[in-house]
């Protein structure tokens, strides 16, 4: 009887919706009406999502955060031998503007050295972006996030006071 029902229930739903006025589709998406296409191809397809291993020596890690809007980005390095950024990776909570300004500074980190990743500011991801001004603060986030992940890298390559005692 419940099945007899559900069916009912599903062609009563399917007549109307054929019998309301359709929209198109990109009417119906709120971040395509929000965002600039960048943002929203960032956001729905997201490059360099994950984790790398904290732990290793090459790789440097990032966390940041907004209080104001409770956006957080955790933004991930790793260098090679030669200093230069081999694979980043990222993991943000956040809106499509910080979702899309963490996937690009992935983008542009590697292949970088790590005193070229430090030229990067906010301004650049912004204009890229082409981020509204109240959202500028996803900009900022991901050029702190990734001044932190460089400072963290730095700070796992000066020697311990245990490696020089050891030597």
């Amino acid at each position: 009887m419940a099945a007899a029902g559900a069916g009912r229930l599903r062609r009563a739903a399917s007549a109307l919706l054929l019998q309301s006025p359709r929209l198109p589709a990109r009417e119906l998406s709120a971040p395509a009406r929000l965002y600039h296409k960048k943002v929203v191809d960032h956001y729905e397809n997201p490059r360099n999502v994950g984790s790398l291993d904290k732990t290793s020596k090459n790789v440097g890690t990032g966390l940041v955060g907004a209080p104001a809007c409770g956006d957080v980005m955790k933004l991930q390095i790793q260098v090679d031998e030669k200093g230069k950024i081999v694979d980043a990776r990222f993991k943000t909570f956040g809106c499509g503007s910080a979702i899309a300004s963490s996937s690009l500074a992935t983008e542009w980190v590697k292949g970088k050295t790590v005193e070229e990743a430090l030229t990067i500011k906010n301004t650049d991801i912004a204009k890229e972006l082409c981020l509204p001004p109240v959202k500028l603060h996803c900009s900022m986030l991901a050029e702190d996030a990734i001044k932190a992940a460089l400072a963290d890298y730095k700070l796992k390559q000066e020697p311990k006071e245990g490696d020089a005692k050891k030597k």
